[in-house]
């Protein structure tokens, strides 16, 4: 399993280890020394295109996560990774350079249970996040938007409140948030509570289209968990209790497809795309794999393509991810292991092939 507390390191020459790391790709695995031994423990698999290798030096003090991390944030510009986490006493943001030192940590009060966490106008002097709070508390069933440094800066929602009104915006355990850089958001709210919607919200928060009626037809939903929005005005939903994935045409909300053939075993919790635009990484928590699917050009959904999946240890179960849309690194949050871990494009170069 990939815990927390690894003690492994790479210790193989440098000419050897590429030509060990090689051979392992042909073969469609890749492990990691045990500290105890030259013994090779099958940390992960590679199937198919190997495209992500894990980056066992991040972050240097994996003893820093201390409680349940279920979700990732990459800035870009300033290369800083957020981690979300939750449990009594520890704090509830953690903040990692990209190379893997702590820089920070926060416990703001007005936090209870991070689900989700989504870093907004990165490109900006004043980037913030937005997180989705799912906590039954006083604070609970609400998004809101903090500093970097963990200022609570406004609130969506009723806190504390859950509800399926709109006008005030009112949630019940809302699972993630999207923004988009014209400042429109999309929500998928519902992450096992009364609703199961998606939300597309104006710059001045106000409800543009949203479809939030529960079951297995079009366009309906049942624990929607996770949104993203491409280039081509596509915004696709992780509708987690149906295995599948939906498309909507972002501008009028109209329904254009759904993907399910490649969640048979499986429910879809975490959808992105890779910075070059030409996949989709999907998560998929009981299977504890990470899948890479072909995205679709202009014009066309077709049916899902797996071309590559990173195969964890059993328990590791991966929740969400973000991803370094400059470097092309891969940021994993996973419950089981209590721990998020960083993977990093298969290429010399650093970057994606």
């Amino acid at each position: 399993m990939l815990l927390k507390k690894r003690g492994h390191a790479c210790l193989i020459a440098s000419g050897l280890g590429t030509l060990v790391l090689l051979m392992m790709v042909l073969f469609g695995s890749i492990g990691s020394q045990s500290g105890s031994g030259s013994t090779l423990r099958l940390d992960y698999q590679l199937l198919g295109r190997p495209l992500y290798k894990l980056d066992l030096g991040w972050p240097r003090n994996p003893e820093l996560f201390t409680g349940d991390v279920f979700a990732v944030a990459v800035d870009q510009y300033a290369g800083v990774v957020y981690v979300a986490q939750r449990g009594d006493g520890v704090p509830k943001v953690l903040v990692f350079t990209t190379n893997g030192d702590l820089l920070m940590s926060w416990n703001n009060t007005t936090l209870e249970m991070p689900h989700g966490i989504f870093l907004a106008d990165a490109a900006s002097l004043n980037p913030s996040l937005w997180i989705t709070d799912v906590g039954n508390g006083p604070h609970g069933h609400c998004i809101k938007q903090y500093s970097t440094s963990g200022k609570l800066l406004q609130v969506l929602g009723t806190q504390g409140h859950p509800g399926s009104s709109l006008n005030p915006l009112q949630f019940d355990q809302p699972a993630e948030i999207f923004v988009h850089s014209s400042g429109e958001m999309y929500i998928v709210d519902g992450d096992g509570g009364m609703n199961n919607r998606l939300i597309k919200l104006s710059k001045d928060r106000e409800v543009l289209w949203m479809h939030g009626e529960k079951g297995q037809g079009l366009a309906q939903f049942y624990i929607p968990h996770s949104v993203t929005v491409d280039n081509n005005l596509r915004v696709w939903v992780a509708d987690r209790g149906n295995k599948r994935i939906q498309v909507f045409n972002s501008l009028t909300g109209d329904w254009l497809g759904t993907w399910g053939s490649c969640f048979t075993e499986d429910a879809p919790y975490s959808v992105r795309l890779t910075p070059d635009k030409k996949y989709f990484v999907v998560v998929q928590l009981h299977t504890n794999q990470i899948s890479l699917l072909d995205a679709p050009p202009v014009g066309l959904i077709g049916q899902c393509k797996v071309v590559s999946v990173i195969q964890l240890a059993d328990d590791v179960k991966p929740h969400l991810v973000d991803l370094d849309l400059k470097t092309g690194a891969l940021y994993v949050a996973e419950i089981g292991a209590q721990q998020a871990q960083k993977f990093t494009p298969f290429s010399l170069g650093g970057s994606f092939p």
